[in-house]
């Protein structure tokens, strides 16, 4: 029946005759829903089943206590925490680093207070009081899922005297600005002391194994007897550790508390620089970055904008008016003419809840201008004079087009009527060629009488073609009263 509806019973939890059974044989994937459900039995009698209780493991599994080891020396306690599922083949939480360990310590004694600290796997614990009892006990969280685990059993442990050595470098500090870097200590009177500076890679103490030889010598700062280092080549955007080695001689050292360094977060803020520029009535405010050409990590990480203070510099009281901008560049408008204008501005990052402080202070003088009406009067009546002289260029043009073509194609006086029809060619244009007219040959005959025989002579003049345009200054009359008296003088002379 089991079988056939999917349910299974689990091996050894069988006729249980406790409250309680270990069900982590039956569970396959702790990401997956499982289904669970009981029944009593009592000699034949047997119960209904239970209510169905559905669970993800994931969900519903807690941390379990994590194991601690403490070791006192040289007036500190070391401690080294084991993560929960150190010994299981099979984990529910897979990787051990996305543990944080909650440390809590106090002092065995009738006044105890407790004290909380973070730490890593491997840790150190120190400003303990010497030759003191004094008790620890861990648990493993898990923020991202909201998971606090059981506290690990109570383990305390005697600290020891803390040997006081004047060779030491103490009161470390770090200056940062605009991405330089620079780590301070103070000396102990000794003049003979060379110094090392040490860096540790933040990612390696959340490791669980011992990170005591992964230390490396920064650049730049290796046997050096002054008591500063600069290490900005090394500070990226990961965090990391520093610490100083004190060497007199060849045998005696002494190694400096460590200092933690989260570049962005340790990184301060320098004013930007500013420059003032006129146009019209408009002020523009050009912003340089701080940190300059070489800041360009502080612009990708911290996201910059700009707060803006501007105010005009006169015998009135000084009004004092803000912006805030994300780009390089602003502008103020309705400046006043030959006045004073003062500005100076800040930087700052809101995802860093940091920012600089306030640029120097620095001011322009307007120029006197002309009243904005009769500016834009002027400009008005100059792009209209503009306008008409471009339409009456155009209107000319177009004049001197429409004439040449009504000239040509379409002319305003005709011809006389006998030109106009002479050799069967119209003469409509002058600009037009005209075809060759036809002309006739002529010839005059001349004849010659002498006395001595009735012979006459002729002789033959032959014209030379004239063109038809010169035939218009005669008349057809004319032609005929001609022939006329061409035919008597020829009759007379052949009498």
């Amino acid at each position: 029946e089991l079988k056939d509806t999917g349910w299974q019973e689990l091996p050894g939890c069988q006729a249980v005759c406790g409250t309680g059974c270990d069900i982590s044989s039956a569970i396959s994937e702790y990401y997956d829903p499982h289904y669970v459900r009981v029944r009593a039995q009592a000699g034949p009698l047997v119960s209904p089943w239970s209510h169905t209780l559905e669970m993800v493991p994931e969900y519903v599994a807690e941390i379990g206590p994590p194991r601690l080891e403490l070791q006192s020396t040289d007036g500190v306690v070391k401690v080294k925490v084991f993560p929960p599922e150190e010994n299981e083949s099979k984990k529910m939480w897979i990787n051990d680093l996305s543990f944080k360990y909650n440390l809590v310590f106090w002092e065995n004694s009738s006044h105890a207070q407790l004290q909380n600290k973070n730490v890593f796997p491997v840790d150190t614990i120190d400003d303990l009081a010497p030759n003191s009892t004094y008790c620890f006990k861990v648990q493993a969280n898990l923020p991202m899922d909201g998971k606090q685990g059981w506290f690990s059993p109570i383990s305390c442990v005697k600290t020891t005297q803390k040997a006081v050595d004047d060779l030491c470098a103490t009161n470390l500090s770090v200056l940062a600005l605009n991405m330089n870097f620079h780590l301070l200590w103070n000396n102990q009177g000794n003049q003979d002391v060379t110094y090392d500076v040490q860096y540790l890679l933040g990612f390696l103490k959340k490791l669980n194994d011992d990170h005591s030889d992964k230390w490396l010598s920064v650049p730049m700062c290796e046997n050096i007897t002054n008591t500063q280092c600069n290490f900005t080549s090394i500070a990226t955007t990961a965090f990391f550790y520093l610490r100083v080695q004190a060497r007199q001689g060849h045998n005696k050292s002494c190694l400096s508390r460590e200092v933690e360094v989260d570049p962005l977060k340790t990184n301060g803020i320098g004013p930007p620089g500013v420059r003032l520029d006129l146009s019209d009535t408009l002020l523009h405010i050009l912003i340089s970055p701080p940190g300059g050409a070489e800041g360009e990590v502080m612009r990708e990480h911290y996201d910059l904008s700009y707060r803006i203070l501007y105010w005009k510099n006169s015998s009135d009281k000084e009004v004092v008016q803000q912006k805030e901008v994300k780009q390089t560049i602003a502008t103020v408008s309705d400046v006043s003419p030959s006045s004073l204008y003062c500005v100076k501005v800040q930087a700052f990052s809101i995802a860093y809840n940091k920012s600089s402080a306030y640029s120097q202070q620095q001011c322009i003088h307007t120029p006197a201008g002309t009243p904005l009406p009769l500016v834009i009067f002027g400009i008005f009546m100059g792009a209209l004079l503009v306008v008409l002289l471009v339409a009456a260029s155009l209107v000319f043009v177009f004049y001197q087009a429409y004439n040449k073509i009504k000239y040509v194609f379409f002319p305003s006086c005709q011809p006389p009527l006998n030109i106009e029809g002479f050799g069967a060619q119209l003469f409509s244009s002058p600009y037009l060629s005209a075809a060759e007219e036809p002309v006739e040959s002529c010839c005059v005959i001349e004849s010659m009488v002498t006395e001595e025989g009735n012979q006459i002579h002729f002789t033959d003049y032959k014209h030379s073609k004239e063109s038809s345009r010169d035939s218009g200054n005669y008349s057809n009359d004319d032609n005929t009263s001609g022939s006329k008296g061409s035919k008597e003088t020829l009759d007379k002379e052949m009498v």
